[in-house]
């Protein structure tokens, strides 16, 4: 539901950008920023949905190209299952799995699956491109590269999940940082030279808990919220 209401918003800012007079370029373009707002991480490769907060703060050097520092942090849950681990892990589970329903100590039907809550932090900075062509909307492009943390706590729901648990994460939970690298965009809708909404999106990829899962994996963050300028006026 917060998704479809994401896109729904985000729609809404392009309709009223799309019929919003623009007869000129930007002259009043502030010199820093602050953008605050509501972020959704997909990640369809461990169905993995992750919602929480948003936060940048920018240095227009000028009026094409500005400096910023982005951090989020978004929580969600999913359900870890074997196929997903290295191939030696994926070896000896199913071995063991195999040998407790010949023995009789779980079902045939017996499927391994860790329902996980998840914890994800994201640290970049760097540079954008920014266009302002039109008054009402300004559009912008970056890399996206920077540091990822995760905490992935398990919670099994049956003793041989717990023992299995108990191997591969003594202490209860997993943490680990790791880079990514990807690209971004969104735009601005300006509702006056000092506040504005934004819309964006940006598409990464990094390889979280090597040692436990055999694939990295590409994450989508929808992102939405205000933004508010202040500062001197960029005039070049």
């Amino acid at each position: 539901m917060l998704r479809t209401i994401l896109v729904r918003a985000t729609l809404l800012i392009v309709f009223f950008a799309a019929f919003t007079p623009a007869h000129a370029q930007q002259t009043d373009i502030k010199r820093y920023e602050i953008y605050s707002g509501f972020t959704y991480f997909e990640t369809p490769t461990f169905n993995l949905a992750e919602r929480g907060y948003h936060l940048q703060a920018g240095y227009n050097a000028r009026r094409w190209m500005g400096i910023g520092f982005d951090y989020s942090i978004v929580t969600g849950h999913n359900s870890l299952t074997p196929n997903l681990l290295t191939t030696p892990l994926q070896t000896q589970i199913d071995g063991l799995l195999a040998l407790l329903k010949a023995e009789g100590v779980i079902p045939p039907s017996y499927q391994l699956a860790v329902p996980t809550d998840n914890t994800t932090e994201t640290y970049a900075a760097g540079p954008q491109l920014v266009i302002r062509h039109y008054i009402p909307v300004t559009i912008f492009v970056r890399p996206s590269i920077g540091a990822i943390h995760e905490t992935a706590t398990p919670r099994p729901t049956d003793p041989v999940a717990t023992a299995i648990v108990a191997e591969l994460a003594p202490s209860g939970k997993k943490t680990d940082w790791t880079g990514f690298y990807g690209f971004g965009g969104g735009f601005d809708w300006n509702v006056t030279p000092h506040f504005g909404l934004r819309a964006q999106a940006d598409f990464v990829h990094n390889h979280l808990f090597d040692d436990l899962l055999k694939d990295g994996r590409w994450t989508t963050r929808a992102s939405i919220g205000p933004v508010f300028h202040f500062g001197k006026n960029i005039t070049k």
